[in-house]
This record gives structure tokens, C-alpha cells and sequence, in this order.
């Protein structure tokens, strides 16, 4: 079996790669728990020195790297180097700069009465991680899991999306040139036959990215293993813009946030909720930014072609559903007169759009903009709420007071303010969602550590012949007694917790 790599936006078949036998799953895991033995004993300075010669052969090869996501997604080669490539290196430059100090022992404080003994944290790598990767930023979204994953010492199992396997095998060949160990990394091509295999080949960790709809499965299955997971899913994110906000930067801001990477974003913005008062200025200002922009495939262009033709497909589906309903295309081509044979797909602008059509519940995953107006704060914050995603989501105003107390309101894994998406290319922030947005949270230093377990460490240095709570509890209840009551009390009684202690010590 083989993968074919196609350019969406050309239709060119560009390459064949040999899809992995799931007869090999088991074969995978052998190399990956023989390499994790070696590469776990290494000090992280020295797992440190692979990732500087990942980062180096990474800024040589950028253009290269571009490209290679730019031919295998169909999005513009600036949106490549921009959104996919920059965020990588930028992450790597993350865990040189803060996993040695995120990943060490972490002295804690130790209670009064356990007096004497030192507390700290360690962090210990859980094993065999296997991280599953979409196709909508290939390179980002399987090497930033991966890299944080191999920093705490694991061992990594890639199985990337089989519809860019071009990015897959490009990865592959970044690490081989980075001289990192043998089977440290393994990347496994092929659909979900052999994400499914992978999955029962009993991992110690997932880290998926993609749809709700497979979450869910790798949950299902995880669970029955006990098989701990981090998942990423999709969003319907909101974009609320309030009458007193910069329009012109707002209008920017919403057909940059809706319709970069031809809309295939999890965290960018598929609702627009407008204050009434100035909904028809916005609308027109959205209009005009969106018919300014260029579709394409050079360096020139703004948006590329989609990705994934069943992708296409379904925001067919969202937005004859909402005309059949009532809404009115501002922008853009009925799908009546899209192309075919073609994956671009002009960017739409909607208004009129009823708060039950598919478009407003379901994730469309592609460049098209409802529009809806709101009049009051409260109605914006419900209407950003209802949707079982929970993801990201954008406020704009010039108060920032009300803008922070909005924020606060929105059921969202990250808010951001007069912007939207840019979270996300913050490694120091946690990025994940709420509702079925998913489970759990990487970037920053819980990134790194989400691949570890936690060991709890108490250190004594044995010099005692005992300790106050050991045999035998003759005649030691009421000295018990006052020692907690004089410590626990509204006022501590230091005289009282001293003489109990002591007489509990002395005690044969």
C-alpha cells in the first residue's frame, strides 16, 4: 500500500510513500521501549545538544520547509513559513530556553510537622508517547507534541495525517539530519487503519489532534487501558466586535482570523457577533477587505486552495443549508457555481444567518463568515456560549475593562483581545480547550511536563531513632491532641505545640 501525495491546489500527483504494515505496530513499540532506555538515561543537557542541531538544520532548510507544507496543504507559501514553520522553530527555542528548569527537581514546602524532612518534585518520563497529527498544520501540530514530549525523555511514535504525507516524511528526515538516535523517533504513514492499530498497541501516552468525532474513540479506547491522553479537537470560535472598537482594525482582524489557511483552523473565527449599532458599517468594511484579497498559489497570494476535498464538502453542506434558511451571501460564490475539479474556494461573507443553521453550531473548518448582530453585552456573551466548543475566542472594544470582564465570561481555553488566534503562537501560554474542545493543555512548562509523571520525593536524613506518629500509641492520644489543637487553633500556641512534641519524642 501507498500514500500518494497530491497538491490540492494543482490536483498533481507528487509523490508515492509506502504506507506502514500494521503487521509492524508491535515492531514499533519494540524499537521505541529500546531506544527509550538509552535516551532516558541521557541527561537533559544531553538531549538538549539534539534539539540545538534540530533547530539549526530547521532555520538552514526553511525555505525548503515552506514549501514542502505549502505543496502538501495548498496554502500560500507565506501562510506556510508564517503559521506552520515559524511556530515550530519558535517552540524548540522554548524547550532550550525553559526545560531544564521546568523539567528539574521542584523544591516544595514542607509542613511544620513533618520538621526535618525536605519535599520536591521530580519529573520522570512516562515512555513510549504516540502523537497523532492532522493535516491542517502538519508540520506545527506533530513536531511541537513531539519535541516536548522527547525533551522530558520519551520516545515518540508519529503518526502523522495521510493527507499531507509529504510533511510526514519531510519530519522524519529533519530528525535523521538533526543525528538524533535511532528509533527515537519513528514516524508511522498511513490512514486511520493504522492510527486505530497504533492506538491498541497500547501506548503509554496519546497526544491526538483532530476532530471530536475520533477523540472520542481514542478516549474509548485509551480507557480501557488506562491509557492517560491529551486531546486537541476542533472549535467554534466567537468574535465579538462592541460599537466602540477600532472597525477598521476589527474588519482587518476577522478576515485575517476567518479565512487564514483557507479557514481549515481549529481556533479561527467562525462566528462574528456585531453590536447592532454599527453592524451595517461593519459588515461593509468586512466586504471590502474580503473581495480585496488574492487567491492563489505563489508568493503573492493571500489564501490557497483547501485541503482535504471532503472538507470542501462539508462547508458546501454548512452553507446551503444556511441560504435554504434564509441567509444572504454577501461575499463569494453559491456552491451552485463552484468548480468541481477544484479545491479554492472564494471567501463568504453571510449575513441573515438563523442561530440553528449548521453553520453556526457545527465547525465549518473552512473560509466562510457568519455574521450576526447583538445589542446588549449580555446577549454577546450568551451568544458566544452557545456552542459545545470551547476552544478560543476574540473580543474587541476600546474599554478594556469591559473587554476583560467579557473575557472572563467566555467558556474558552484562551481569550484574546483587539486580536484573534495569536494565543497560540505564545509557547509560554497553555494552549487547549473547554467543552468538546478537548482534554487537557501543552505549550509552556505544563507542556512539557504533561509527558512526564510526577514523582512526590520526602527526604529525612535518619538521624532521629524515630518519628512522633510511629508505635506505640499508648498514653500518646491526648499529647496528639493538644499538639494538633495548638496548631490548628484560630491562635497558634507555640509553647503548648513544642512541649507536646517533645514529650511524644521522648516517649519510650
Amino acid at each position: 500500500m501507498v500514500l500518494v501525495a497530491v497538491n490540492p491546489a494543482t490536483g498533481e500527483r507528487i509523490e508515492e510513500i509506502e504506507e506502514t504494515d500494521i503487521g509492524k505496530v508491535q515492531t514499533f513499540y519494540e524499537n521505541s521501549r529500546r531506544a527509550f532506555s538509552r535516551w532516558s538515561g541521557l541527561s537533559l543537557d544531553e538531549r538538549l545538544g539534539y534539539f540545538r542541531r534540530l533547530k539549526k538544520v530547521m532555520a538552514e532548510a526553511m525555505d525548503e520547509i515552506a514549501k514542502t507544507v505549502s505543496l502538501d496543504t495548498g496554502k500560500v507559501p507565506t501562510d506556510a513559513l508564517v503559521s506552520d514553520v515559524m511556530p515550530t522553530i519558535e517552540s524548540i527555542e522554548f524547550v532550550l530556553k525553559h526545560a531544564k528548569k521546568s523539567l528539574s527537581p521542584q523544591k516544595v514546602k514542607t509542613p511544620l510537622l513533618l520538621f526535618g524532612k525536605t519535599s520536591c518534585v521530580e519529573y520522570m518520563p512516562r515512555g513510549v508517547v504516540l502523537v497523532i497529527s492532522p493535516w491542517n498544520y502538519p508540520l506545527q501540530l506533530a513536531m511541537v507534541p513531539a519535541v516536548s514530549a522527547l525533551a522530558g525523555g520519551n520516545t515518540v511514535i508519529l503518526k502523522p495525517s495521510e493527507v499531507t504525507p509529504l510533511v510526514g516524511k519531510l519530519i522524519e528526515s529533519l530528525f535523521q539530519r538533526a543525528g538524533f538516535p535511532e528509533h527515537v523517533l519513528q514516524v508511522a504513514h498511513g490512514g486511520k487503519e493504522v492510527g486505530s492499530a497504533f492506538v491498541n498497541g497500547k501506548p503509554d501516552y496519546i497526544f491526538f489532534t483532530g476532530s471530536v468525532k475520533t477523540g472520542k474513540i481514542i478516549q474509548k479506547a485509551a480507557a480501557e487501558h488506562l491509557i492517560p491522553t491529551t486531546l486537541e479537537l476542533g472549535g467554534k470560535d466567537p468574535f465579538i466586535v462592541f460599537a466602540d472598537a477600532n472597525l477598521e482594525r476589527a474588519a482587518k482582524g476577522a478576515v485575517w482570523a476567518a479565512f487564514t489557511n483557507c479557514g481549515q483552523v481549529c481556533m479561527s473565527a467562525e462566528r462574528i457577533f456585531v453590536e447592532k449599532s454599527v453592524f451595517p458599517e461593519f459588515v461593509e468594511r468586512l466586504k471590502e477587505e474580503t473581495r480585496s484579497l488574492v487567491l492563489g498559489q505563489g508568493e503573492d497570494a493571500d489564501i490557497g486552495s483547501m485541503t482535504f476535498p471532503g472538507q470542501k464538502e462539508i462547508v458546501r453542506e454548512h452553507v446551503l443549508d444556511a441560504l435554504a434558511r434564509g441567509a444572504k451571501l454577501e461575499t463569494g460564490e453559491h456552491p451552485d457555481r463552484w468548480t468541481e475539479d477544484s479545491l479554492f474556494v472564494k471567501p463568504m461573507v453571510m449575513t441573515n444567518v438563523p442561530l440553528d443553521a449548521k453553520i453556526m453550531k457545527e465547525e465549518t473548518f473552512g473560509p466562510v463568515l457568519p455574521v450576526v448582530p447583538f445589542e446588549t453585552e449580555e446577549e454577546a456573551v450568551k451568544l458566544a456560549n452557545d456552542t459545545e466548543y470551547g476552544l478560543n475566542a476574540s473580543v474587541w472594544s476600546n474599554d478594556l475593562e469591559r473587554a476583560r470582564r467579557v473575557a472572563a465570561k467566555l467558556v474558552s481555553g484562551a481569550v484574546v483581545i483587539n486580536d484573534a488566534v495569536i494565543s497560540v503562537a505564545n509557547p509560554h501560554l497553555p494552549f487547549g480547550g473547554a467543552k468538546n474542545s478537548g482534554i487537557g493543555r501543552y505549550h509552556g512548562k505544563d507542556g512539557l511536563r504533561i509527558f512526564c509523571h510526577e514523582k512526590a520525593l520526602v527526604i529525612d536524613r535518619g538521624r532521629l531513632k524515630r518519628e512522633v506518629q510511629w508505635y506505640p500509641y499508648k498514653g500518646t492520644y491526648p499529647l496528639f491532641l493538644r499538639l494538633f489543637q495548638s496548631y490548628f487553633g484560630e491562635r497558634k500556641n507555640w509553647f503548648a505545640f513544642f512541649q507536646s512534641f517533645l514529650r511524644l519524642m521522648k516517649r519510650n
